[in-house]
Formats: structure tokens, C-alpha cells, sequence
């Protein structure tokens, strides 16, 4: 059965968090949501969550995709060296990286981006050119194993296909 980690901060946009977590686990996938520390955190929205494990303690496992929604909670994992760490050992070792919105920032961090195709909101296209990406500024892109989307709604297109990834 293919692993997901949702990441969750606070400050995340709550839709670009519960979506991605409920629609896999729909599919049947084993999915988890890992955040900085064991409390409720509170989206953008107003939304309250609370993860299913402490980052921690996943830090060294493998997944098969790693989800990482947007929101200002991109801006915090950032500063975090393991969860940069653990974006860039996944994208090494060819796991699927999806982000939506503002979580290309933590590509980003990661070193990840360079020579790319990766999309964003509009408001870190600049900081995605700056990173050596080759910002596409479409609704989303994939690039191998990385999928990115600009905002909730363009969300849905991409996990569209990346359940047919996950499922090929």
C-alpha cells in the first residue's frame, strides 16, 4: 500500500490540507498528516487540526508522496532543517513531491527547484525564478516526480493525477 504525509502548521490553507488527506485516504491509500508538534494547529480559515503523528517520528521513514499545502505554514516548515532534509532525501530518492499554493517554498529551501518546471501562486513566481525553476504560471505542472498547483482550485486537476501516479 503506497505511504502519504500531509504536512500540517499552523496558518495552513485549511482546504489545500484536508483535501489532499481525505481524498487519498478515499482512494485507500495509508495516509498520514505529521506536524512540528502534538497540538492543535489552526488554518488560515479557522479550521482546527491535529495531526496523526509528530514529525519526529516520521522523520526517517519513507513515502511514497509527500504533500505539502500552502497557506503561510510553507514559510515555517522552511525553517525547519529535518523537514528540508526530509523533502530533499524524498525527491532524491524519486518520491513524488506535491505542492499547492505557497508550498513551492519549501521546494524551494530544499534545493529542488533548479531547472524544473514548477507552478505557485503568483506571489512566489519570483521566488521560484530566483530559485533556477522554470516557472510556468499554468494551474498545475508536473515535472516528474513533482507536482505542483497554484491555489484550492487548481488543487483538483492535480490530485487527479496524482492518484493515476500512484496508481500506475
Amino acid at each position: 500500500m503506497k505511504k502519504v504525509v500531509v504536512f500540517l502548521e499552523k496558518l495552513i490553507e485549511d482546504s489545500e490540507f484536508i483535501y489532499p488527506y481525505l481524498r487519498l485516504k478515499e482512494e485507500g491509500f495509508d495516509v498520514i498528516s505529521a506536524a512540528p508538534e502534538n497540538k492543535v494547529y489552526t488554518g488560515k480559515a479557522g479550521q482546527s487540526f491535529k495531526a496523526d503523528k509528530v514529525f519526529s517520528d516520521v522523520k526517517n521513514e519513507t513515502f511514497d508522496v509527500v504533500i505539502v499545502p500552502g497557506g503561510y505554514a510553507p514559510d515555517l516548515w522552511r525553517r525547519d532543517s529535518e523537514i528540508v532534509d526530509f523533502v530533499k532525501r524524498h525527491h532524491v530518492n524519486g518520491k513524488i513531491i506535491a505542492s499547492i499554493c505557497h508550498g513551492p517554498w519549501l521546494l524551494i529551501s530544499a534545493g529542488i527547484v533548479k531547472g524544473r518546471n514548477v507552478t505557485g501562486f503568483f506571489a512566489i513566481k519570483d521566488d521560484l525564478i530566483n530559485a533556477g525553476a522554470n516557472y510556468e504560471g499554468k494551474d498545475w505542472v508536473e515535472d516528474g516526480n513533482l507536482l505542483s498547483s497554484t491555489n484550492p482550485q487548481t488543487m483538483l486537476p492535480m490530485m487527479k493525477r496524482l492518484v493515476e501516479k500512484m496508481k500506475e
